[in-house]
């Protein structure tokens, strides 16, 4: 989609106005195949990236599910307060990250106002959250080979924290973990992961070979650095999965 409308001279002016913040200049070229130099396009230092964070990070949501306990349908364009969920997702998210990528089953039309670039499951069959996982990892392998890592997230979780990002990615360096997992109170949230590309081969014999479906199972394989953020009033990782989870987070939204 994003492609189409974008203006012919947008290259050039990013190349003559160098104090872009590297996330706007992440936004604008994320849904294309991009392939840098190394001479010339060195990894974002961290005073210029995002949220703090250290190095670059892309984010893939996952909204290809079937929303079975919602009755079918797009849950997460369901509004409130004016604003879809996944808008809210998008919002919270934006600044943690230098690219992101919808994960989507059925027409991506439907998603073309969010401006951002859409890709289905990339094995067939609704296989779960681990195939959105591993849908945005060979994403990001493809299309940005400088950047090493990749956050997951639910397209219907509206209220996560805002340094989900810097939070994983700060645990996985420091345990010298393979993976990062959020986590809240006593409950882990594997689907908020912070997952390396190199990866991804091994992702994809895991869903075509050998048939796992749980992405908690598949990540015991590797060493994973819990990060935990409190609950308080409500928990950052609640997400709607019913009509009565609705009325209860435009209650929250009110507040």
């Amino acid at each position: 989609m994003a492609g189409a409308g974008r203006p012919a001279g947008i290259f050039p002016w990013i190349k003559t106005n160098p104090g872009l913040p590297i996330a706007l200049i992440c936004f604008l070229l994320g849904d294309m195949p991009i392939r840098p130099d190394p001479k010339t396009s060195p990894i974002p230092s961290p005073a210029t990236f995002g949220s703090a964070a250290p190095e670059p990070v892309a984010a893939v949501v996952l909204a290809g599910g079937l929303s079975r306990r919602m009755g079918g349908g797009d849950k997460m364009l369901l509004e409130v307060g004016g604003r879809t969920l996944l808008q809210r997702v998008i919002d919270r998210t934006r600044p943690q990250v230098c690219a992101m990528l919808l994960n989507v089953n059925g027409d991506p039309a439907r998603f073309s106002a969010f401006g951002l670039p859409t890709r289905s499951d990339a094995v067939a069959g609704y296989a779960g959250p681990l195939a959105g996982i591993l849908t945005g990892l060979e994403w990001l392998r493809d299309t940005m080979p400088g950047v090493r890592w990749l956050v997951s997230l639910a397209s219907d979780t509206p209220m996560l924290p805002e340094d989900l990002v810097a939070g994983l990615l700060a645990a996985v360096t420091r345990e010298q973990a393979d993976i990062g997992c959020a986590q809240s109170g006593d409950v882990l949230h594997p689907v908020f992961g912070l997952w390396p590309v190199r990866l991804a081969a091994d992702l994809r014999h895991a869903l075509v070979v050998e048939d796992v479906r749980k992405v908690g199972l598949w990540m015991r394989r590797y060493k994973v650095a819990q990060v935990s953020w409190p609950v308080g009033a409500v928990d950052p990782f609640f997400n709607i999965n019913t009509p009565e989870d609705i009325a209860r987070f435009g209650t929250l939204d009110q507040n």
